[in-house]
């Protein structure tokens, strides 16, 4: 016999289009939470429950939202974001800067580094509602370094790298280091690079890399030395040593996707271009994943810079929204190993929520370098992180 207590759902949400890029889910539905677990998902009136062989009706909850003209997907995931409540130059909190606007899980692109990272830890990923995972620095000092990660060659330390991931597997997804000149100033890239691949065979973790970025080493070279499963970040950039020349993607860069390297977004300040990621998503060479690069100088940006915004973006450079939502959701969350966990409406899992809604009227959208296009865009409305409504951007 059912009691009230475990046949009434905490929170049951309605929405004029529930999509779900892993189980083909999109059109109108509703999703129930009981806990932190997404408990039931509907298709109209249809539930399809794979917990409880018998689910209470969808209007039996103790809180009931209704958006009929909003987009409820799982929380987003963004694999290339600058959570940190302290020790980065880079850092911003998270709950307050991020969370609101749809992204529940964030991996920090090396703000912390083996030196700061239990002080990291202790602060930003226990001290947060948003969900935080670490691509560790190669540079023992992480982000706090004014002059540049690896202006100090001392810092790049690769056995205490090493005793740093392996202490902490769950928490550090991975390496991070970014080659770009200035985080390397006179040093050799090559030599830091070296390093990274030694720390990243000695723990059986992958690199989130940022590419050189300037002539002085080509970008098929840089891709010769990475693996399958290592990430590319800043994908669609306009700087030297990127993925367009001459109007078309380079071969090398098809070369290291067949290869099975992965290639991310990471917006940022100076990191997407309108004309470059047109050509490639005309060629179909999308980004892997999307990620916003979000950090403290954009924390009073206007357009407030988010995921969303990103999303909306690439829309405008023509990419199809059915190639979008995947690639927020589920293709970042198996990135991470969490595919069971988050990125997906499904019975079981955690219920980590967005509402998004899409306004058509055609709005100005600028990339890193100023350019423009028009077009609709995507507006965070509302995030559940763990089954707890954390508030409207």
């Amino acid at each position: 016999m059912r009691t009230q207590s475990d046949t009434t759902y905490d929170l049951v949400i309605h929405a004029g289009r529930v999509l779900c890029p892993t189980t083909g889910l999109d059109g109108p539905g509703a999703v129930a939470v009981r806990g932190d677990r997404i408990a039931a998902v509907s298709t109209s009136s249809q539930v399809q429950d794979r917990v409880e062989s018998a689910a209470p009706p969808l209007d039996s909850a103790r809180q009931i939202l209704s958006f009929p003209d909003g987009i409820l997907l799982p929380g987003m995931v963004d694999v290339h974001a600058h959570p940190a409540l302290s020790g980065s130059k880079y850092g911003i909190a998270p709950d307050a800067h991020i969370l609101p606007y749809g992204s529940t899980t964030l991996l920090s692109q090396g703000d912390a580094g083996a030196r700061n990272w239990q002080r990291y830890k202790a602060e930003t990923v226990a001290g947060s509602r948003t969900r935080v995972r670490m691509a560790l620095n190669l540079s023992a000092s992480g982000e706090s370094n004014e002059a540049g990660c690896f202006a100090d060659l001392a810092d790049v330390d690769v056995g205490a790298c090493v005793e740093t991931v392996l202490r902490d597997p769950e928490n550090i997804w991975g390496i991070a280091l970014n080659v770009g000149p200035g985080n390397c100033l006179e040093n050799d890239p090559r030599d830091i690079m070296a390093c990274a691949l030694e720390a990243a065979e000695r723990t059986g973790k992958p690199l989130l890399v940022g590419q050189r970025r300037h002539d002085d080493w080509s970008l098929a070279e840089q891709f010769d030395l990475l693996r399958p499963g290592d990430v590319v970040t800043y994908c669609y950039h306009a700087r030297p040593g990127g993925i367009v020349a001459d109007g078309r993607v380079l071969d090398c860069v098809w070369a290291a996707r067949e290869r099975g390297i992965l290639f991310d977004l990471g917006h940022g300040m100076d990191s997407f271009n309108f004309a470059v990621a047109t050509v490639a998503i005309a060629e179909g060479f999308l980004p892997d994943t999307i990620s916003s690069d979000v950090y403290a100088r954009h924390v009073d940006s206007e357009p407030r810079h988010h995921l969303p915004l990103v999303m909306s973006k690439l829309r405008a450079a023509g990419m199809d929204e059915a190639d979008i939502w995947p690639r927020v959701t589920s293709r970042p969350a198996a990135l991470l190993g969490m595919d069971n966990e988050i990125g997906a409406l499904t019975p079981g899992a955690c219920a980590d929520l967005a509402v998004l809604q899409w306004h058509d009227a055609p709005q100005t959208l600028r990339d890193a370098v100023g350019n423009e296009r028009s077009g609709g865009v995507w507006e965070p409305v509302l995030t559940i992180r763990g089954g707890e409504i954390v508030g409207t951007a």
